[in-house]
């Protein structure tokens, strides 16, 4: 009864995504097939340290992809895959009755085909999306995270699902994820950045010490060995 009450105690799990549930950037990802890759690298990594502003990092990386060809998009985007064990630990999460989200600042259709390549979903995506005209990437990006409000995304994920935030585990890795981990109920850093290090609850390496912290503490049923 103490492990189905704890278990119950946690009912949403939010991931960032490149970085956390992924090694790649998807942006640098696109540079890479677009020829603007260091570039974008380099932005990147400023976002990250939180050298610079993410909403800026992310218009600046975005408008070198000015006249991308849709097609190439996508094949940048094939490219991208989830961590090992990372959808089998989504998939056991959602069979334990836990809502998973992923919340990031990188592109919606890139985290749609990282996911259905890997037979795996989630509850929710909340994501950004670039924009395109006569099929190509216009250079813009909308969506609901372009201003770097991820724990407002988290608030309402908690809301429209009834959950209150103290029962809310958000994971991420940079200083972008720092607004969901400062709000969360319990603040996962996957490997860090040193910024960020300091506001998590607990540390973990990789998506199999992930898993065994929430098997340990009875987030997912650890006689749930199905996808495994």
């Amino acid at each position: 009864m103490r492990a189905a009450r704890e278990r119950a105690s946690m009912a949403l799990v939010a991931f960032d995504f490149d970085g956390t549930l992924t090694q790649s950037d998807l942006t640098v990802l696109l540079g890479r097939e677009y020829d603007a890759a260091s570039e974008i690298r380099g932005l990147t990594e400023q976002g990250l340290r939180g050298e610079v502003d993410f909403a800026t990092t992310l218009r600046q990386r975005v408008s070198l992809l000015e006249e991308m060809p849709e097609a190439r998009v996508d094949a940048a985007f094939e490219r991208c895959k989830l961590r090992g064990g990372a959808a089998d630990l989504i998939s056991a999460l959602r069979r334990s009755g836990v809502r998973v989200a992923i919340v990031t600042g990188t592109f919606e259709r890139g985290v749609e085909a990282a996911l259905d390549r890997a037979g795996v979903a989630a509850d929710h995506v909340v994501a950004n999306r670039l924009v395109f005209e006569n099929g190509a990437v216009t250079g813009a990006v909308e969506g609901p995270l372009v201003d770097d409000e991820k724990d407002r995304a988290l608030q309402e994920l908690a809301l429209g699902e009834g959950v209150d935030l103290d029962r809310t585990i958000a994971v991420g890795n940079g200083s972008t994820d720092l607004p969901m981990l400062r709000i969360a109920g319990t603040a996962i850093g996957l490997n860090p950045e040193p910024v960020v290090e300091e506001y998590c609850d607990v540390v973990v390496t990789s998506i199999q010490k992930l898993r065994l912290h929430f098997e340990q503490h009875a987030v997912i049923r650890t006689g749930d060995s199905e996808g495994r």
